[in-house]
């Protein structure tokens, strides 16, 4: 059966072109424009009203609570916000260990606390930020990353987990936000002094390992999984537990479903891992997005982690170069604008935004600020 997105394709809608990304960019109504970049100037502005002291925001123990804040101040360019980014690089350099990683050790977690999910965010707010001086901490951050991708023949081979070392276990959260790291900050590795080792992720396996994470077929087909196999939650990030039937036994094994967020990592991933736009498993990602659009609740989660999801449908859109969504009513839907209007119509009225539902901590303004904005600034061409 030919797709939505393979009709699209075929008929020459290119949905995958950057030049086409280019162009809705371009294209982006004068009113959505406006909307976006007021909604961005209240968030910012609330952003750098609520840092603390110390240069940090919300969790001194996160440094990544931080590295999001900082992202979406320097992707802005409004200079009036130098002084919150650099004490926010301040603070994020301040947590640079040895080992190159960016995060606080925590005995309890095997020396890190979360420490690839800081590192992987810390490297994306510090290359957002342009500054020569943070290069060498983020040449070392991917030196650190890179160490801790899995080898071997098992599942997790070419996947990541939280920290290094501990519990071998990995999933497509830390995996999709370590590619998404590595991605963004190739470019350093150009600035390496000479006879210095490169640092690289296997990108073979690290496509295999996503690859692996996509359902092949029946109701979900195209979609992601977050793990292969229920284990405990983790502390930030994802996890199938929202997916597990309502009746199941607490010690049985249903069968995994995959839902928005992930998928959208599952996607930006793939793009990352450089399968081309018309690849099937690109085309089979999309038409699991598509089949289950939605702005008003995260596709198999409801109002979990929806704030998440809007951001990381941005830049895996954005990254997949597609600037609008088949309908199977026919025509398509010029997504930037449609997400515009509704993560500005979820604003609060001091520039913040808050979830109800506190999974993955999105009950913490800061972190839900910074997935918005970011949102935004994706949406209309801010940041690549």
């Amino acid at each position: 059966m030919r797709t939505l997105f393979s009709l699209s394709l075929a008929i020459g809608a290119s949905l995958f072109a950057s030049s086409s990304l280019r162009a809705a960019e371009a294209a982006l109504p004068e009113a959505a424009q406006k909307e976006a970049q007021a909604a961005i100037a209240k968030g910012l502005a609330w952003l750098a009203a609520n840092q603390k002291e110390g240069g940090f925001w919300s969790d001194d123990k996160n440094p990544a609570m931080t590295a999001l804040p900082l992202w979406a101040l320097s992707a802005s360019g409004q200079k009036q916000y130098a002084e919150q980014a650099d004490k926010a690089v301040a603070f994020i350099l301040s947590k640079a260990q040895p080992d190159g990683g960016i995060y606080v050790p925590d005995p309890q977690r095997g020396g890190a606390g979360l420490g690839n999910y800081n590192t992987s965010l810390c490297m994306m707010g510090l290359q957002a930020t342009g500054r020569k001086d943070v290069v060498p901490a983020i040449q070392k951050a991917r030196t650190y990353t890179a160490s801790t991708q899995l080898t071997g023949d098992d599942e997790h081979a070419g996947g990541f987990g939280y920290d290094r070392g501990g519990r071998r276990h990995t999933d497509l959260t830390n995996t999709g936000m370590a590619i998404d790291a590595m991605r963004r900050t190739q470019s350093v590795e150009d600035l390496r002094p000479a006879g210095e080792k490169r640092a690289d992720l296997n990108w073979d396996a690290a496509q295999k390992y996503v690859e692996n994470m996509q359902q092949k077929e029946g109701d979900d087909k195209g979609g992601f999984l977050y793990v292969k196999s229920f284990g405990p939650a983790p502390a930030m990030g994802g996890t199938n537990a929202g997916a597990r039937p309502a009746g199941a036994p607490p010690g049985g094994r249903p069968p995994l479903r995959s839902y928005g967020s992930i998928t959208y990592v599952g996607l930006l991933s793939m793009i990352h891992t450089q399968l081309a736009r018309n690849d099937p498993r690109v085309i089979s990602a999309l038409d699991y997005c598509t089949k289950h659009w939605t702005l008003d609740e995260n596709p198999g989660q409801g109002g979990q982690g929806i704030y998440f999801y809007y951001n990381i449908l941005t830049r895996a859109l954005c990254a997949a170069g597609v600037d609008a969504i088949p309908q199977a009513s026919g025509g398509t839907l010029a997504w930037r604008e449609a997400l515009i209007k509704k993560v500005a119509g979820l604003q609060k009225p001091d520039g913040s935004w808050i979830n109800d539902n506190n999974r993955w901590w999105e009950n913490d303004p800061v972190l839900v600020t910074s997935y918005s904005v970011l949102a935004l600034e994706f949406a209309c061409g801010l940041t690549r």
